[in-house]
């Protein structure tokens, strides 16, 4: 196949995606948006057996935007467009746009990756790997800066997640769609029956391995104005290991 600008795939929305309510989960949203930057990035020659193979790097996700229309329901189909931004020094840009079956916008989403040495598990410079691409699409899914998230208020902490075996993935350490279920348990079953998340933003700050405790922090500051900062930070060396902001909505 060759190297196309804008990539897209279809998807349906399977039992094991979705919630009690029978909506795709936030996390579910999150693993499709890997995948399919994933087939477009090999699709690009800079894949993940690729940047492995040839140049002993991961590919990162360091941080996203994600803001929802309308959560899709399961067995619906729905489709997603991705497409990249010129990269900087450090940093691969990333949008996608999720669509129903007539076309209607479902979500749109902004991203930032990084590239890491699979030994030091430092940040490669993107000039490493980056082979080109053809004539990209400028239109932004979301105008908007990501990143500086920061508490308006004292933290309480909420509870402790120890990693385990069915959070890690290939680069054995926590994947960032169970990031978004770690955040999502932060509330109770009545709040998730009350309220749906409109927007998150997360910033994946350090990676987290197996046996890693993270205690999660939320301050709810600005509730009044339906935002909410969660944190998660390793007990193993007390560093912050990811922060979200959510905008939530009744339902």
């Amino acid at each position: 196949m060759e190297p196309v600008s804008l990539y897209r795939k279809n998807y349906k929305i399977e039992v094991d995606h979705v919630d009690f309510n029978g909506y795709l989960k936030l996390s579910s949203l999150f693993t499709y948006f890997q995948d399919i930057a994933g087939l477009h990035a090999e699709n690009l020659g800079m894949g993940m057996e690729t940047l492995y193979e040839k140049h002993d790097a991961l590919w990162v996700l360091a941080r996203i935007r994600v803001d929802i229309v309308r959560y899709p329901l399961w067995n619906e189909e729905i489709t997603i467009d991705t497409w990249p931004q010129e990269p900087n020094k450090i940093e691969f840009t990333r949008d996608f746009l999720v669509k129903d079956r007539q076309g209607n916008i479902l979500a749109k989403a902004v991203s930032t990756w990084v590239i890491i040495d699979v030994n030091t598990r430092r940040l490669k410079k993107t000039k490493s790997v980056y082979t080109g691409y053809p004539p990209i699409k400028k239109e932004r899914a979301i105008i908007c800066k990501l990143g500086n998230l920061k508490p308006k208020g004292p933290l309480e902490m909420v509870y402790k997640r120890t990693v385990r075996y069915s959070d890690i993935d290939v680069n054995k350490h926590l994947n960032n769609s169970k990031y978004v279920d770690f955040i999502m348990d932060c509330f109770s079953l009545k709040h998730h029956e009350k309220y749906s998340i409109k927007s998150i933003e997360v910033n994946y700050s350090k990676e987290a391995l197996p046996g890693d405790t993270i205690a999660i922090y939320k301050d709810m500051f600005e509730a009044y104005s339906n935002l909410i900062y969660i944190e998660g930070v390793n007990e193993k060396d007390n560093k912050l290991t990811f922060k979200t902001q959510l905008e939530i909505e009744a339902k």
